[in-house]
């Protein structure tokens, strides 16, 4: 199963990757088809280990265009979470563990365009991100004890708390995404697959010497899906993460008005021009297109708008296109040249 058909993503953590090439490793996963790259920051005080930190990162983001995911396993990440917004970070997710203000740090990764995620270890209840859920594009839940790469999946851990995650997310119309992180291997995407999970945190099973690092990619993603059709969705494959369907073709005017009406509700609109026009000196309509997986959202929200602008469109056409908006500036006269006397001989 290729991405473009998958709903399921792959975060390589690159935490048993070798830390002393970090380069060659980024660019391997991206060769071999990851989504994304998983980096775990560790600061030897809220876990035991000490990876590494924004510099590093920074260095590493020149290399590949593949998404980076910052997991910051620190103490103090609102002292420096702008450091990892530097760097090149596109989610940057601490835990909710810490002895900190929470919300100042998660406004201040949103305010910078970014996506904003809370993780919680195996023990934390996950009730405790209820005050920040609307602040949250990301839950990231522990299925081991954060600070060490290799440790066995948490089975009891997930079936308690990914769902859950995923209904505290229900706020985001689109784009809010579970992260399960430990132990997640072939032997268990299908359980976490089955549990609504989007992104698939994957260490140690990509890592091993001799592994054929794209052929498990394919098999996790593909185990993940398998898991989602037959737990959650009936027996029905899931719509890919990345599939466009289109929602409106509309003169370009009208278009803009329905593009902002369906993105002031959480919905992503992709909007160009639908070909060329038979007559040239007519502008040809719009498309817009939306995610396939909020296009039943999409129906009930803005089918009766987009009706009203259709036959708008239409009148609009009927009458011979009249100019919309403002008339054009009228054009500046031009100055007279001004003529200099000759001087007298």
């Amino acid at each position: 199963m290729g991405v473009e058909t998958a709903r399921a993503r792959v975060a390589a953590s690159i935490l048993d990757a070798d830390l002393g090439n970090l380069a060659y490793a980024v660019g391997r996963a991206e060769r071999e088809g990851v989504d994304r790259i998983h980096l775990d920051v560790m600061d030897g005080h809220f876990v035991p280990n000490l990876t590494f930190g924004a510099k590093t990162i920074k260095a590493l983001r020149r290399r590949t265009r593949v998404p980076f995911d910052a997991h910051l396993m620190i103490s103090e990440p609102g002292r420096y979470v702008d450091q990892f917004i530097d760097a090149g970070c596109d989610s940057i997710t601490f835990h909710v563990e810490i002895d900190e203000p929470i919300e100042p740090t998660l406004r201040a990764i949103k305010a910078a365009g970014r996506a904003a995620g809370l993780a919680v270890r195996p023990g934390t209840p996950l009730a405790v991100l209820e005050p920040f859920r609307e602040l949250l594009d990301i839950v990231l839940v522990m299925t081991v004890e954060p600070g060490f790469g290799g440790q066995s999946f948490q089975r009891s851990t997930a079936e308690m708390k990914v769902l859950a995650a995923r209904q505290l997310l229900r706020h985001k119309v689109h784009g809010g995404e579970v992260h399960v992180d430990g132990g997640i291997n072939r032997e268990t995407a299908e359980i976490v697959g089955g549990l609504g999970a989007d992104i698939l945190v994957v260490g140690s099973a990509l890592w091993l010497k001799g592994r054929d690092m794209a052929r498990e990619i394919r098999l996790i993603r593909a185990l993940a899906d398998e898991g989602y059709q037959f737990t959650l969705n009936g027996g029905v494959p899931p719509i890919p993460r990345d599939k466009m369907v289109a929602f409106a073709h509309l003169p370009h005017h009208l278009a803009q008005v329905l593009e902002g009406e369906v993105r002031a509700g959480g919905i992503p609109v992709l909007r160009f021009r639908a070909g060329l026009a038979e007559d040239p000196s007519i502008a040809p309509d719009d498309e817009l297109l939306i995610p396939a997986t909020v296009e039943r959202i999409a129906e009930e929200r803005h089918a009766a708008r987009r009706a009203e602008l259709l036959a708008e469109g239409d009148a609009w056409k009927a009458a011979g296109r009249p100019l919309v908006g403002p008339p054009p500036p009228a054009p500046r006269p031009r100055p007279r040249p001004v003529r200099r006397r000759s001087a007298a001989t």
